[in-house]
């Protein structure tokens, strides 16, 4: 019904070789027309993409060039440059090929078996193991610079998240899945401090100092935080997120300006951190 309704919207549909209406490999769109502010919104796309991506994609440029044609002058030559650097980057034919892969497996929505080399953390020893999984999403880190996969993984019969860079010997299965439950998707997603979603969730507390307080509340770094701000100008910033291993790359990243007030394992565990990087200029 969705395909049909956006048939009538844009007046173009595809029939395949299954007999279902969906997009084919080669079909166009008609031609776009932007106002400014959209155009300006692809070029900003491009541009956080050329920043996320550290290996060249050639479908994705390929968009991008598609887009370009319908820019003004100006935008044009920004999106060009961008394609540009986009082309220096190192080329990953078994990265593109996967990536490959499980679009078509989202979009048709079959699943997808592969052997999963999970990261080694502190204290963690997790051996590789063989993986089924029904792609819900695909999720670009600006975080990490990789794509990650978010989807049901049967055999541990829960969400999980994977990196594709980890993927290895991917196979898209002839079995297909129902669609997900994308409210239930979607309040995972929003636990995320960037990517992960499926780990417990726990409450963050921390005190920046005066120094960087202006900056901190200038954003809005999660859809849960809430800000207090103390008498000699601190603040008290707090979140629920899931899981603290992506909170605590950010939080390494403001230094001596910040310090963790709960939990207290992660409190433990950023002194650990900052304990073992003092050690490295303990001759400075």
């Amino acid at each position: 019904r969705d395909l049909r309704a956006l048939e009538d919207d844009i007046g173009v549909a595809v029939w395949n070789e299954k007999g279902r209406w969906g997009v084919a490999d080669e079909t166009f769109l008609p031609p776009l027309s932007l106002t400014l502010g959209e155009a300006m919104a692809v070029v900003l796309s491009a541009r956080l993409m050329a920043r996320y991506a550290d290996k060249y994609d050639p479908e994705l440029a390929a968009a991008f060039q598609k887009l370009q044609e319908v820019l003004p002058a100006p935008l044009r030559e920004h999106v060009e440059r961008t394609i540009a650097i986009l082309a220096t980057r190192r080329i990953d034919p078994r990265f593109n090929r996967h990536v490959h892969d499980l679009v078509r497996a989202w979009a048709e929505r079959r699943t997808v078996t592969f052997r999963y080399v999970p990261a080694r953390y502190e204290g963690s020893e997790r051996e590789p193991r063989e993986a089924r999984v029904r792609p819900y999403l695909l999720e670009p880190s600006l975080q990490t610079h990789a794509l990650y996969l978010i989807g049901f993984d049967e055999d541990r019969g829960t969400l999980r998240t994977f990196k594709v860079e980890r993927i290895e010997r991917l196979t898209v299965a002839p079995e297909t899945f129902p669609p997900p439950d994308v409210d239930a998707l979607e309040r995972t997603l929003v636990r995320a401090w960037d990517i992960i979603g499926d780990q417990p969730e726990v409450e963050v507390v921390l005190r920046f100092s005066p120094l960087v307080a202006a900056r901190v509340q200038e954003a809005t770094w999660h859809p849960s935080q809430e800000v207090t701000q103390g008498p000699d100008g601190s603040l008290v910033w707090r979140a629920r997120v899931a899981g603290t291993y992506e909170i605590k790359l950010w939080i390494l990243g403001w230094g001596a300006d910040v310090e963790v007030l709960a939990p207290p394992e992660l409190r433990t565990e950023v002194s650990r951190t900052l304990a073992a990087a003092l050690a490295h200029y303990g001759d400075a």
